[in-house]
């Protein structure tokens, strides 16, 4: 009975590894035709040549920190790929018996942003991972963070954090009072849910959860938190005129 068991597991577990090897492969082999489309340092000086193009010193740190503290807080500490964050997601998805979660890092983001669809796919999100290791061996983490800011859809028409200030704030990024930067942070998660002049209150329950994280991962204190979100209907009656 015993060895009945280990044999069950050890079958298991092969065949495990022979799913992931082939996952492997084909999504690499996704990756490595995507590039022959379109190399990553031609993508990128794509990207950067658009006229709404924001540099990092020009975007304001404080919206800058929320969306690390909200997207990936261990953004400057892996190497593209948040091993720990990806585990946790596979648990869940596991449990829930759907692909929800996929641990996504900023550069993962990025990597979708600039090179691959929305859809949830298995090989889709390995290619992404092989893609997002060839952007953090070629450029830094803040090209990486300034890369991700003006590929991120923000809602309402808005694909960069310039049209995104604009747009809703009247105001260019390095302008934004810390109300608009958190707001502005946790639009890009679920753009056609979060977008303030489509629902301000799920926008302000989005904005809600990046400044959680923000005292969580010790950006600001839980005072600071109230203070920024007493402007609550300031901002309500701000974007019912809009």
């Amino acid at each position: 009975m015993k060895k009945t068991i280990i044999r069950i597991i050890v079958l298991t577990l092969l065949i495990l590894m022979s799913v992931c090897i082939i996952f492997l492969g084909v999504g690499y082999s996704k990756y490595s035709n995507t590039l022959k489309e379109q190399n990553l340092s031609s993508k990128v000086e794509e990207i950067q040549s658009d006229e709404n193009y924001a540099k990092l010193e020009d975007i304001n740190k404080f919206y800058i920190n929320a969306v690390v503290a909200v997207e990936d807080h261990r953004f400057y500490e892996h190497n593209g790929i948040d091993v720990l964050a990806l585990g946790r997601a596979m648990l869940r998805n596991i449990k829930n018996r759907e692909l929800l979660e996929g641990g996504s890092t900023i550069t993962q983001q990025l990597a979708k942003n600039t090179f691959f669809t929305q859809n949830k796919e298995i090989v889709r999100k390995v290619a992404e991972g092989f893609m997002a290791l060839d952007y953090e061996k070629n450029y830094s983490k803040d090209e990486i963070l300034e890369l991700y800011l003006n590929t991120s859809y923000f809602g309402d028409g808005y694909y960069t954090v310039k049209e995104a200030s604009l747009g809703y704030f009247d105001k260019l990024p390095i302008d934004l009072n810390e109300y608009e930067a958190s707001m502005l942070a946790g639009i890009p998660n679920a753009p056609s849910v979060y977008s303030p002049t489509v629902n301000f209150k799920l926008a302000s329950e989005r904005q809600n959860q990046v400044l959680s994280k923000m005292v969580k991962y010790g950006y600001i204190t839980e005072a600071k938190k109230k203070e920024i979100l007493n402007q609550t209907q300031t901002y309500h009656e701000y974007f019912n005129k809009k």
